[in-house]
């Protein structure tokens, strides 16, 4: 988990919309902020950095301004919390995700009786 955080030069709403629109498209995001007053995205996530910042140097001037690991205590709490789950309700889990598969629908096939026959006979 990293966050980064990056200068743009923005001056409207509609510019942030896209730059949070470009940032978005990329994977391993876990949440995206912004800050119009001193004009600050931040980005959290298992991201690289240069990549975000190539994205955005396509439309805006851009300055990475800090990178660095992101806040481990939320993480924690959450392996707490699976922690003190019970081992025959995780297998009911995996019962429920085994029943939900859906089967791949039925093909057909239509064969015509002459092919090759012509029209006006």
């Amino acid at each position: 988990m990293q966050k980064v955080v990056v200068k743009l030069d923005l001056h409207d709403d509609k510019a942030k919309r896209k730059a949070m629109r470009i940032v978005s498209s990329l994977s391993g995001i876990d949440s995206i902020a912004m800050d119009m007053k001193e004009k600050k995205l931040t980005v959290i996530g298992n991201i690289d950095p240069v990549q975000v910042v190539s994205k955005l140097r396509k439309l805006w001037h851009t300055e990475i301004l800090t990178v660095g690991p992101a806040k481990e205590a939320e993480k924690k709490k959450d392996d707490d919390n699976n922690k003190k789950k019970d081992p025959n309700e995780q297998i009911a889990d995996l019962l429920k995700l085994y029943k939900s598969y859906n089967p791949p629908m039925p093909s057909y096939y239509y064969v015509q009786e002459n092919p090759n026959s012509c029209v006006i006979c």
